[in-house]
């Protein structure tokens, strides 16, 4: 009946209309037949593998919906080119331009599949982890597995192109080392960020003190380190700072020093100054957040007092400010209540008269 209708036999690109009609149905019905199948999926394929023991079957039927229905849709164009007529140059063209589509498809296939395992498998264990810089890692390496995956589909594809691989891969090699040259600065942080997360000096929130600065960690990327000052600013540091300067991390030490200097009057008998430092060790044994290993003694003669140095520890995660607080409020109270008096700077000068 179609071959009755005059236009249908006119030539395009060396093909009749009917045959060009014909390769676009055997696409749009592939096509069409990826979307059915997705129905299927979702109406009885799904609801077996929610009935299984195992969650893999349920990742792949969800990861592996969209890019179906594109492998059919490349698979009716294949089918839907067969039947047309080119030339040897034009049919090497479309024979290459098919051979990346099939190649893309298999990759999105694994990479919305791995993707599919790390979230099911590994971000649960990463979120369950006490430090915080695996959860940093993850999305690099999410990044990571994706961009190997696609990098080895378009090595492929060249391939399968007839293309030399190892002409390209000397030419990124080349390129690469040019832009490394370039950007050694970049390069440099790049493997600091690396060293940080591998070794592990500190983690986020922590307090450190790096070249100067003094923080909280709030962000740990590839290239630099953001470090929320005492004062409330944001500095962003090159992770190359941490590798080649030492990193003082304020909140691993197991609790504070603290050094206390008293300086009492020198009409402070030798009892006085017994009491003084007894206080002294009794005022941080009774501090729930100080640690009982307090130290008192007398540790000088100064220009004006008579000195007492008192070393106590604030236990870890206590609040440092206020238990300072409470100590000094304490020994400015037990020293006023046994009559020991704190010295001052003073001067005593003597005249001689003739």
């Amino acid at each position: 009946m179609l071959k009755q209708i005059p236009i249908l036999d006119d030539i395009y690109f060396g093909n009749t209309l009917l045959q060009w009609m014909i390769a676009v149905a055997i696409v749009i019905a592939a096509f069409l037949i990826g979307k059915i199948l997705m129905w299927i999926s979702g109406k009885f394929a799904k609801r077996y593998a929610e009935r299984s023991k195992t969650r893999i079957d349920d990742i792949f039927i969800d990861m592996v919906e969209e890019p179906l229905v594109f492998a059919l849709t490349v698979f009716g164009i294949w089918i839907g080119l067969t039947t047309l007529n080119f030339s040897a140059e034009v049919q090497v063209i479309v024979n290459n331009i098919l051979y990346f589509l099939i190649t893309m498809a298999v990759a999105w296939v694994l990479v919305r599949f791995v993707d599919a395992l790390v979230s099911e498998y590994l971000a649960p264990k990463i979120e369950a982890s006490e430090t915080d810089l695996d959860d940093q890692l993850l999305p690099i390496l999410r990044k990571s597995i994706k961009i190997s995956i696609w990098f080895l589909a378009l090595m492929m594809a060249a391939s399968n192109a007839g293309y030399d691989i190892m002409t390209i891969l000397a030419g990124l090699g080349i390129g690469g080392l040019a832009l490394a040259l370039a950007a050694q600065d970049s390069v440099k942080n790049l493997f600091g960020g690396i060293t940080i997360f591998t070794d592990k000096p500190f983690k986020l929130n922590d307090r450190v003190k790096i070249s100067g600065f003094d923080g909280m960690i709030r962000e740990i990327g590839l290239r630099s380190t953001r470090l929320e000052t005492l004062e409330g600013r944001m500095t962003s540091i090159p992770n190359s700072k941490f590798t080649d300067n030492p990193v003082e991390n304020i909140s691993s030490e197991p609790n504070r020093k603290v050094v206390l200097q008293l300086g009492m009057t020198y009409d402070t008998d030798d009892a006085k100054m017994q009491k003084a430092m007894d206080l002294l060790i009794e005022i941080s044994n009774s501090n729930p957040d100080t640690e009982e290993k307090v130290l008192a003694g007398f540790s000088g003669f100064g220009d004006f007092a008579l000195q007492i140095t008192c070393i106590y520890y604030i236990k870890k995660g206590s609040d440092i400010m206020a238990t300072q607080t409470a100590m000094n409020m304490e020994i400015l109270k037990q020293f006023a209540a046994n009559d020991l008096e704190f010295a001052f700077p003073t001067q005593t000068i003597y005249t001689q008269q003739a």
